[in-house]
């Protein structure tokens, strides 16, 4: 039976602390202690490994994880649904990476309420590290991310394959010449925090062609992606982002794709949720909803 001592080898895992783990729950560092070796002796196995002056889970404690994750966020969603009762309307909160809630979602959830006005839908917008820890707790039903992540820790699929780019001003002296990253790090570069999807794809880009964000003489890091595009159109800086951003304004003059010899670039957005799930079908089906409005 998943209970609080279940939670408390959530907790520890999540801060690696016996001490940091007393102190989120409210316990004494003991009582910590106690809880772990209960689970232990409940499941005959060794949950959590210290023999390295390190708290980490061995094999079968990520395992158990795992399983009372989803047990936990189930838990919170099954509450929900009780409460609102058979007469509630349709509802679900999700998560959106920037690139995705801003530039792809809009559409989508405005022809899915022009058709079902009853639908209660909450988005949350942030990054893909920020939702993963969301969805782990149980705050959200399911996200969408244009980020990397665990697969074998998540169920997900396919939601679209998408072109990524790199852009400049549309006055900018790039414009007139075919560049290669070399010519590229002597300009200011514009990117999102640590912790955004956008920015680790880009990194793993850099990193194929042997080069890390410490090449480029100045980089700027900017959270909002409607800022960093404004910068970019007064050729403050150039930046790289998925083509669902940047479509309109490239359309519209304001942006201009840069001429990187051989850069053909694309990327999942994926549907998470959490791995044995009970609520997989219904979120399959909100998936299905999302394609047929796409």
């Amino acid at each position: 039976m998943i209970d609080s001592r279940h939670k408390t080898l959530l907790t520890l895992s999540a801060c690696g602390s016996f001490t940091k783990t007393a102190k989120i729950l409210h316990i004494t560092q003991p009582a910590v202690s106690q809880h772990i070796k209960y689970l232990e002796e409940l499941y005959g196995v060794k949950l959590v490994d210290t023999s390295k002056r390190t708290v980490s889970l061995t094999a079968q404690g990520e395992l158990l994880k795992e399983y009372a994750t989803t047990v936990f966020s189930d838990s919170k969603h099954l509450l929900k649904n009780i409460q609102a009762g058979e007469t509630e309307a349709m509802s679900f909160s999700f998560g959106a990476t920037l690139s995705i809630g801003e530039y792809v979602m809009p559409e989508i959830l405005s022809k899915i309420l022009l058709k079902y006005s009853d639908i209660k839908i909450h988005m949350t917008v942030a990054n893909t590290q920020t939702l993963l820890e969301q969805l782990n707790e149980g705050e959200l039903d399911f996200i969408v991310v244009e980020g990397l992540f665990d697969k074998y820790h998540y169920d997900s699929t396919l939601f679209s394959r998408e072109k990524f780019i790199p852009v400049c001003s549309a006055r900018s002296d790039l414009l007139y010449e075919t560049v290669d990253f070399e010519r590229l790090i002597e300009h200011r570069l514009i990117v999102r925090e640590r912790g955004s999807g956008t920015r680790e794809i880009f990194e793993n880009i850099l990193q194929k062609n042997n080069y890390t964000l410490q090449a480029f003489d100045k980089v700027i890091e900017i959270g909002n992606m409607a800022a960093i595009k404004e910068m970019v159109a007064n050729d403050i800086g150039i930046t790289f982002l998925f083509e669902a951003a940047a479509g309109k304004d490239i359309a519209s003059g304001k942006l201009a794709l840069i001429d990187i010899p051989d850069f053909d670039e694309h990327f999942e957005f994926n549907y998470v949720f959490l791995k044995n799930s009970y609520f997989r079908e219904r979120y399959l089906k909100i998936l299905e909803l999302f394609t047929r409005e796409r």
